[in-house]
């Protein structure tokens, strides 16, 4: 994995300090070593979570009797989806909103849960280089399916207008990717290292009490919360420059 190194065993400064990609589980592929690592863990933790309440809302609608007032629970997935949707739609036009919906709501909601895993003792799989670059690809690669879709050659022949900064504009569109996954990276890997150095360093007397605690609600949940919301407007937007041609 990129971004930080695989340990092969807990501990990064000291037995209490680990906020390094830990290796649990090893196995050789073509002659190289390859590890389970926690990233991996708290993808699966976060894919389950996502799969089970997915599950339970399908469950719920089904039962749902339309002539009675929906239930708490059936109010908090109402809500959730319709401001996806309100958000979605904004930003990026009734005409063609509707048709990425399902891939940035699922995407907004894998990185909410995948920030705030922390809270519940995971290292988030956001703070591994891995993960934020490939769903930056993913995001990449719809950007110029969308270009060729709807502005056709023009979408290529722009990037020479005019030919001297032909240079800089391919350079800047190689350089999406890496800033979005990188921004999102730094800024998730710079609270995991934070709280645990915190939770390492401190003694454990003073960490019993729980005022550490008091700062995941900034950095997992704030800051978690924030730069889910910043990278999928930057997808939204990316994608959507690719639309004012048709």
């Amino acid at each position: 994995m990129l971004g930080t190194a695989v340990l092969p065993s807990p501990g990064l400064l000291s037995s209490e300090v680990d906020f390094a990609i830990t290796g649990y589980l090893k196995y050789k592929i073509f002659g190289s070593d390859w590890y389970i690592t926690n990233t991996h863990i708290s993808i699966l933790a976060v894919m389950l979570a996502l799969i089970i309440f997915a599950i339970i809302v399908n469950i719920n609608v089904k039962k749902a009797d339309p002539t009675k007032p929906p239930t708490p629970f059936m109010n908090v997935v109402e809500f959730i989806v319709e401001t996806l949707d309100k958000l979605i739609i904004d930003g990026m036009g009734v005409k063609h909103g509707y048709k990425y919906v399902n891939y940035v709501s699922t995407l907004f909601l894998f990185l909410v849960v995948a920030n705030l895993s922390g809270l519940f003792g995971f290292r988030p799989p956001t703070a591994d280089y891995g993960v934020t670059f490939a769903l930056a690809i993913i995001t990449f690669v719809l950007i110029h399916y969308a270009g060729f879709k709807y502005q056709k050659l023009a979408h290529i022949t722009d990037l020479f207008k005019p030919i001297v900064l032909a240079p800089i504009n391919i350079i800047g569109e190689f350089a999406t990717p890496l800033s979005m996954s990188l921004r999102l990276f730094g800024n998730v890997l710079s609270g995991t290292v934070l709280m645990g150095l915190i939770y390492g360093l401190v003694p454990r007397v003073i960490t019993m009490f729980g005022w550490p605690g008091v700062l995941h609600i900034y950095f997992d949940i704030f800051s978690g919360a924030i730069q889910a919301y910043v990278f999928v407007m930057l997808t939204m937007t990316f994608i959507s420059q690719n639309f004012d041609t048709e």
